[in-house]
């Protein structure tokens, strides 16, 4: 494989569904062209609509495109595979498993031993600062918790790319900002190629090493910056300058998008209701 080769690359991706009792196909995203290489951290940021969702999906290999390719390392993604690992929002945690059990899980599926499961699972517990709770059960956890656990189950079997789909949106705003330390800190000790997916600008602003910015839908890249901030200076970088000049630039892209996201979504509930109305045959009140 040539050094050049990304480690992720999207190529003309487009995903369309069929509408139920219609001929019109739905197109979620369209024509998604997106390199993303070994050890890169990379955020997504769309509005509301513009298939991240479904990307993520695609990136999975929990669907496929209607056309276009996703490869890794160079060969396409035909399904699910322990080559990549995934974090959902919602934290998808077996609930009859501890932490330590659940962090488990992936290298079960690898066929490693009792002994050796354990060891991992307890290295990936403390990297994400959870020594110690290893023995208690999802519902002895905050959420934020939870979110570390579901990180370090994804870390422990060594995937090749992490994904991860609005992760931390459930959480309250202290804890979301603690996990956005907590998740660069892990990136850079473990050299992990991440793609996270938010809708939240600041977010993608302090993760990202790059922000592709994406449409209304169907999706599409509008654009893609490079985030070049000295995060190691000690000052509070989200009340920087140069990081509220990064935020302006990103919500100048997205602001029209949200616009037409919006317009799209009115109109959909519009025609929605509409259809309702003539189905039922609503009496007229005098």
């Amino acid at each position: 494989m040539s050094s050049t080769t990304p480690k992720l690359a999207l190529k003309a991706v487009r995903k369309e569904f069929s509408v139920r009792d219609s001929a019109e196909r739905f197109v979620a995203v369209e024509d998604i062209t997106l390199d993303l290489h070994e050890g890169e951290f990379l955020v997504l940021v769309g509005p509301s609509g513009s298939g991240k969702s479904t990307l993520l999906d695609l990136l999975g290999g929990l669907s496929k495109p209607t056309s276009g390719e996703i490869l890794l390392d160079g060969a396409p993604i035909t399904g699910p595979g322990l080559d990549r690992g995934i974090v959902f929002q919602q934290y998808a945690l077996l609930p009859w498993r501890t932490a330590r059990t659940n962090i488990e899980f992936g290298l079960e599926a690898k066929g490693l031993r009792r002994k050796e499961r354990r060891r991992i699972a307890d290295e990936y517990l403390e990297l994400v600062g959870l020594s110690g709770f290893g023995d208690r059960y999802p519902h002895e956890l905050s959420g934020g918790m939870k979110q570390r656990v579901a990180i370090a189950r994804s870390l422990a079997f060594d995937p090749e790319v992490l994904l991860m789909d609005e992760p931390f949106a459930a959480l309250d705003a202290q804890t979301r900002e603690s996990l956005q330390d907590e998740l660069r800190r892990i990136w850079q000790a473990t050299g992990k190629t991440i793609l996270f997916i938010t809708h939240g600008i600041d977010e993608a602003v302090y993760l990202g090493q790059r922000v592709a910015v994406l449409t209304s839908r169907p999706g599409r890249v509008k654009a893609t910056l490079d985030v070049d901030i000295d995060r190691d200076t000690g000052e509070d970088l989200r009340s920087s300058e140069v990081f509220r000049s990064y935020r302006h630039d990103i919500w100048t892209l997205l602001h029209s998008e949200v616009e037409r996201a919006q317009g799209l979504e009115r109109r959909s509930l519009s025609d929605s209701t509409t259809t309702e109305e003539v189905r039922t045959e609503r009496p007229i009140h005098v």
